[in-house]
């Protein structure tokens, strides 16, 4: 399987949708034991709300990041194009 190029571009994109995922998964864990703390839901949802905004960004250099209808893809399919995230 041939790898593309990506352009510089990428690679910042994709550093920070991995800071904004780990914020999510963290601020996920506190709020399984601290379920009524407001700031930390207004935590969660600002960088939900940023991911959003931020995945159409990564997937316009790399192609779709997540697979069951959540990504489009482009044509051809472009599922099995390299790089896959783990091999960054």
């Amino acid at each position: 399987m041939s790898q593309k190029q990506l352009p510089k571009e990428f690679y910042p994109l994709m550093e920070e949708l991995q800071v904004v995922d780990f914020v999510l998964v963290e601020l996920t864990l506190y709020l399984d034991t601290h379920p009524n703390d407001t700031a930390a839901i207004q935590q969660f949802n600002e960088a939900a709300y940023y991911r959003h905004q931020l995945v159409p960004q990564v997937e316009q250099y790399y192609g779709p990041l997540q697979q069951f209808g959540n990504s489009y893809s482009s044509y051809p399919w472009n599922w099995d194009d390299a790089p896959w995230p783990w091999q960054l």
